[in-house]
C-alpha cells in the first residue's frame, strides 16, 4: 500500500503513515525455509506423491518447503550416476540456505544420509517424521 506522509493540503501528517506502515510490517509473517528429505528411488511415483504430501505438511505448519528431489528429476536422469551426483551436489548447496532439515519416512536412503550428515556439520536443526507425518525423536 502506498500512503503519503503528508495530508491532502500538503502538511506533514505522520500518524496515518506510521499506522499503515506498522500494519504492513505486522502482516509479514516470517516463514522458515525447511528442506524436505524423503526417499525417492525405487517406487518413484509413490515416493513423489509422498514428498508432495510432506511439502503440504510443511506449508500447513507455516513453513516454506524445499524438496530438490521433486525438482531435479524433472530434467535430470536419476538413473545416470553423474547426473544423480550433480543433483545431490545442487541439493546440498540448497540445504545450506535452509533453516531446518525435515527427514521423512521409515528408512534413510544414501542421498538422505548425505543430507543429514551435511546438516549435522552445519549444526542445523533436524526433525524426523515417520511416513504418516508423525514426528519421532531420535
Amino acid at each position: 500500500m502506498n500512503i503519503s506522509k503528508f495530508n491532502s493540503e500538503g502538511y506533514p501528517d505522520p500518524t496515518p503513515y506510521e499506522a499503515i506502515k506498522s500494519l504492513e510490517k505486522a502482516s509479514k509473517v516470517y516463514r522458515p525455509l525447511v528442506y524436505i528429505a524423503s526417499p525417492f528411488a525405487g517406487d518413484t511415483e509413490r515416493n513423489t506423491e509422498r514428498a508432495r504430501g510432506y511439502c503440504r505438511l510443511a506449508v500447513s505448519k507455516g513453513c516454506i518447503p524445499l524438496a530438490p528431489h521433486l525438482l531435479y528429476p524433472q530434467f535430470m536422469e536419476d538413473e545416470d550416476w553423474q547426473e544423480r551426483e550433480l543433483g545431490i551436489q545442487f541439493a546440498l548447496i540448497l540445504l545450506g540456505k535452509c533453516d531446518e532439515l525435515w527427514v521423512f519416512g521409515d528408512r534413510i536412503s544414501s542421498g538422505m544420509a548425505r543430507e543429514i550428515t551435511k546438516a549435522k556439520k552445519r549444526s542445523m536443526p533436524i526433525r524426523y517424521f515417520n511416513a504418516r507425518c508423525e514426528e519421532v525423536f531420535r
